[in-house]
């Protein structure tokens, strides 16, 4: 019953923001388009619920073909790859917004675990399989509690498996009102 007040929530909201949100939504395609060559947004494939690969969207913060080139190399503010949209785009989280379309579809949930890439789930050891038995989302306790401040993988996965054990809806709508803050602050972006 829960997991299905779960999905309604996250639906209807996100359905809401894309509405709320699509002037906003189309000045940022936009301005990624006249800032640099290439797409606005960026897709990219990630594991979901139980390991189900599904396509993640983001508006382009980096120039084309930036996410091939060096791992570890660059990093926060500078990252030589990221435009100057991008770094806009990233210290407000608008970079984020498409992922509501993920919500809509049902890949993704407002609030959940952050879907790690391909590259990262080959690394994985088996108690981090674990964040797999939630479906992600495009906030979290990980989010809230620092961001790209924590760097300590182990760390986000202690948080990412304490939301799974104390999950409820009362959690889902406290971190959502708490990722507003952590937005506004820019606590933690990058």
């Amino acid at each position: 019953m829960y997991r299905g007040v779960k999905r309604a929530l996250d639906f209807i909201t996100a359905l809401l923001a894309l509405i709320v949100l699509s002037p906003l939504l189309a000045i940022t395609a936009l301005a990624v388009k006249l800032d640099s060559k290439g797409p606005a947004i960026f897709k990219q494939q990630r594991l979901g619920l139980h390991g189900k690969t599904f396509w993640i969207y983001k508006f382009r913060s980096m120039c084309q073909g930036a996410e091939h080139t060096g791992t570890g190399v660059y990093s926060g503010a500078d990252d030589m790859r990221v435009t100057r949209v991008g770094k806009l785009l990233r210290a407000t989280s608008i970079d984020e917004l498409p992922q509501f379309f993920d919500v809509v579809r049902g890949s993704m949930s407002l609030v959940g675990t952050r879907p790690p890439t391909l590259d990262e789930y080959r690394q994985y050891e088996s108690h981090h399989k674990r964040r797999l038995s939630m479906k992600p989302g495009i906030t979290g306790l990980w989010q809230v509690s620092g961001r790209s401040d924590i760097d300590d993988f182990e760390e986000v996965v202690k948080l990412d498996v304490q939301y799974i054990d104390n999950w409820s809806i009362w959690m889902d709508i406290y971190l959502l009102f708490r990722t507003v803050g952590v937005v506004f602050d820019r606590k933690g972006a990058k």
